[in-house]
């Protein structure tokens, strides 16, 4: 039996989540359970070290990468002890090279697969499908993430929570970093902006995962009816006049609650009308989508039961419906759709909303004849057993004047008739009866079962295949209607997933969640082939890559599924929850033809993302442009000018006036060969040229260099630099050039007599640098716009470069695979911190 899994999910670093996890040790110790630590990180803390008194610790593995000695968890060793439960941390590691797996995740997963209960952490900013979301918070990117689907797996998922505040007292405390640390971290990763967001989305996950739970546990127990454990309010559309009233109505009622959510849904009915306007269902899905909600299009023969269906699938607390548009006469023969869903409610709440619509009365859309219902074939037989009585009174009296030719052509217009109304077995039934009393009453010789004419019989035998054949033909013509109107629905919800796509909503993930819905499946999965066909891939999951789901528990190959459509040799639309008809599978493959089509609309958006550098670079160009016109030319000039007038015989310089005009060439040359260096540098960032050579790289070899190539203003600038940082990863000559920029930037705005300082700190396997200056400062919704090439943030003079010093900065150091982000210096001024990465250690 495969082992338990749980895990502790934190907002940020410190909330406490190893500490949550060895207290669960400890409880399950003192219950009697033999539990064990595979590997846990104390980071020094000595509360969280506190815990492990007491417990057992399974030796790490010990493994030489480099020269440099490392501990990772020993799988082998944790298996072979067999406990009951095992204590990992950090999910989301990142196995050193040498290890069997690379991932942590991957560790804990062979350990669970030997049936042992793991508890273990991570942090909401490890999750893939956040990684993004949370570089773009913090700035900070994360290397080490863990699959969202590993954590949605685990059997249970505790939120270890603490306030931004709370959090923030413990790192002044010297409760998560060591001190020399603190300042750094408060001021960068856990400000209260950062650490809000994070929590916001730690908890929003959560909140997921605990919908997904409650949906599969009342799927497991066939569980129908609401649960209200969140309102959510359903709308009725039928395509019709009041169906913006209803719109609204819905909002209003869903925004008395807070986070209430707002669902649209139109019933397509095979045997309903096809009065469904089109655009006026566009126009209400759009005002429904305006208002926060999302819209949803369902096949259903019963519709009453069909909106149920959907309301209780979605968990819906309330229903809202438009009151009935038919006159009183239809509804006393029927009770109507609002009628009919309030009776079948159940717990649902329904709100029968009145409108002009209701006074006017519906125009009755044409309804198809074919169709035969129960009720039309009920009638079928009525008319059999009813018809065949009288026109056999109405014509016995008239014997004598009409002839056996005519009074069976009297009785096959009868039989059709029967057709008509009641299909094939009311007809053939009534073709036997019309026969029989053909022969007792108007065949020779009368009221006797024999025939005395050949050629009578011979009329009645064709009579009887006349009457089945026709009957036979009109049911067959309705089925065909039926079919037909099956079509037409299908068609209608095609056509709206069509425009569903071409109005550029997030199309895989949203294209399978709609044909979930519309055929009721318990999962959707576009399954990707990883390699080349072969005869038994089918049920390999190894060879197949889940590229989109929607729903539980996605299918991992084709052969999980319950029916799969080949898209082509590479895609596979696999569909679970029940089989599908041969009708719903033509549409099925409709889906997958679409979904095949969004994945293709998707990579080219991700080759056209790819081609956007190209963009930018000719957006530069045309900048370059008209920068030169101006900024180069002004260094330019005053070289010329300075050459010239030494080059003049007209006046007579001394030799202090002929040093100060060089001087001035010189510099002013100088001055144009920085620009043109920084010009070309940054032409080849953007074009992605640029030549590296990254290596080990110590920083108290580089700041000298930085400060010498400062000149007069090096005495302005003083270094802070630790003899014990570790060397860094980068360009030796553009770490140089990045740092002299800043270094530079910041001189120029600093006050006179205020010194620039340039720091570092390391941070894990980060170190930081930083230039600190007490200037003017950058308000910080302009912290952005400060790296944009040809600008000078808030600087009028036009006769000190091009505004590229810090758009370049940023450029090589994110070429270098480290990150420049500026901030606020405290106190007053604008700090530049370049963060790159540590050395390996040899």
């Amino acid at each position: 039996m495969r082992g338990r899994l749980r895990v502790y999910l934190g907002a940020a670093p410190g909330v406490g989540k190893t500490y949550a996890m060895l207290g669960e040790g400890q409880r399950a110790l003192e219950r009697g359970r033999d539990v064990v630590v595979g590997f846990v990180e104390p980071h020094g803390r000595h509360r969280t070290a506190a815990l492990l008194d007491g417990m057992e610790i399974v030796p790490p593995q010990i493994i030489v990468y480099r020269g440099t000695t490392f501990t990772e968890l020993d799988v082998d060793a944790v298996i072979e002890r067999a406990p009951k439960v095992a204590l990992i941390d950090e999910l989301a590691h990142t196995n050193v090279p040498g290890s069997k797996n690379a991932k942590r995740w991957q560790d804990i997963e062979k350990i669970l697969d030997a049936g042992i209960d793991v508890v273990s952490t991570v942090n909401i900013q490890h999750l893939e499908s956040v990684n993004d979301v949370v570089q773009e918070i913090t700035g900070v990117p994360q290397r080490e993430t863990v699959p969202d689907e590993v954590v949605r797996r685990a059997d249970q998922v505790e939120l270890v929570d603490m306030s931004p505040e709370a959090l923030r007292r413990r790192m002044a405390h010297g409760n998560v970093y060591a001190a020399e640390k603190v300042d750094a971290a408060l001021s960068n990763y856990f400000r209260v902006g950062n650490l809000t967001a994070l929590r916001e989305l730690a908890l929003l996950w959560v909140a997921g995962k605990v919908d997904d739970q409650l949906d599969r546990y009342r799927a497991d127990h066939g569980i129908a009816g609401t649960w209200e454990t969140r309102e959510r309010v359903v709308v009725a559309l039928t395509g019709g006049p009041e169906g913006e009233t209803l719109v609204r109505r819905a909002a209003r009622i869903a925004a008395r609650t807070k986070g209430a959510d707002l669902l649209a849904v139109h019933i397509t009915s095979v045997d309903g009308p096809a009065g469904a306007d089109p655009a006026s269902l566009a126009r209400q899905r759009s005002l429904v989508e305006s208002m926060g909600g999302t819209y949803h299009q369902v096949v259903g023969d019963d519709i009453p039961q069909a909106l149920l269906d959907f309301a209780r699938g979605v968990n819906a607390t309330q229903l809202v419906l438009g009151a009935s548009r038919r006159g009183r006469f239809a509804q006393v023969l029927s009770r109507g759709v609002g009628v009919e869903t309030t009776a079948r409610a159940g717990p649902i709440d329904v709100h029968l909303v009145t409108h002009e619509g209701a006074k006017l009365g519906r125009e009755r859309p044409e309804r198809s004849r074919a169709a035969l219902t129960r009720k039309r074939r009920l009638a079928g037989w009525v008319a059999a057993v009813a018809g065949l009585p009288l026109l056999t009174a109405v014509l016995a009296p008239l014997q004598d004047s009409t002839s056996l030719p005519s009074e069976i052509l009297l009785f096959l217009c009868l039989v059709v008739g029967v057709a008509v109304i009641g299909g094939t077995w009311p007809a053939i039934t009534t073709a036997v009866g019309a026969s029989v009393l053909l022969n007792w009453f108007f065949t020779s010789p009368v009221h006797t079962w024999s025939i005395a004419d050949p050629e009578n019989f011979l009329s009645l035998v064709v009579f009887v295949l006349v009457a089945t054949v026709v009957s036979t033909i009109v049911d067959l013509a309705a089925r065909r209607a039926r079919e037909a109107a099956r079509a037409r629905a299908d068609a209608q919800v095609l056509s709206t997933l069509a425009g569903h796509v071409l109005r550029g909503e997030a199309a895989l993930p949203s294209l399978l969640g709609r044909l979930r819905e519309t055929f009721a499946l318990d999962a959707v999965t576009l399954l990707e082939r990883l390699g080349k066909p072969t005869p038994d891939d089918t049920s390999d999951p190894a060879a197949w890559r889940v590229v989109a789901a929607s729903g539980a528990a996605p299918c991992t190959s084709p052969a999980v599924a319950d029916t799969d459509v080949a898209i082509d040799d590479r895609l596979v639309l696999a569909a679970r929850g029940r089989l599908l008809d041969a009708s719903d599978r033509r549409v099925l493959e409709a889906f997958a033809a679409e979904a095949a089509v969004a994945l293709r609309q998707k990579r080219l958006q991700q080759e056209a993302e790819r081609a956007k550098p190209l963009a930018e670079a000719d957006k530069m160009r045309t900048a370059l442009l008209a920068a030169v016109s101006h900024d180069l030319r002004t260094p330019l000039s005053a070289a010329k000018a300075s050459v010239e007038s030494l080059l003049s015989h007209d006046v007579t310089w001394t030799a202090e006036d002929r040093e100060e005009l060089l001087a001035t060439a010189a510099e002013s040359l100088d001055r144009l060969d920085r620009l043109v260096e920084n010009l070309l540098d940054m032409s080849r960032l953007q074009a992605g040229v640029l030549g590296l050579e990254l290596q080990p790289v110590a920083l108290e070899e580089v700041l000298p260099r930085v400060i010498d190539d400062l000149g007069p203003q090096r005495g302005r600038v003083h270094g802070d630099i630790s003899l014990d940082l570790p060397e860094i990863v980068a360009d030796p000559a553009l770490l140089e050039r990045v740092l002299v920029n800043l270094t530079a930037n910041a001189v120029r705005y600093s006050p006179p007599g205020q010194k620039v300082l340039i720091t570092a700190s390391r941070h894990d396997d980060v170190v930081e640098i930083r230039v600190i200056d007490r200037g003017p400062g950058i308000p910080p919704e302009a912290h952005d716009r400060v790296f944009q090439p040809f600008q000078r943030l808030g600087d009028h003079d036009n006769h000190t470069g091009v505004g590229l010093g810090l758009a370049l900065s940023r450029g090589l150091t994110e070429a270098m695979g480290g990150a420049l982000v500026p901030e606020e210096t405290p106190g007053g001024g604008l700090t530049m911190i370049v963060r790159l990465a540590t050395s390996p250690r040899r």
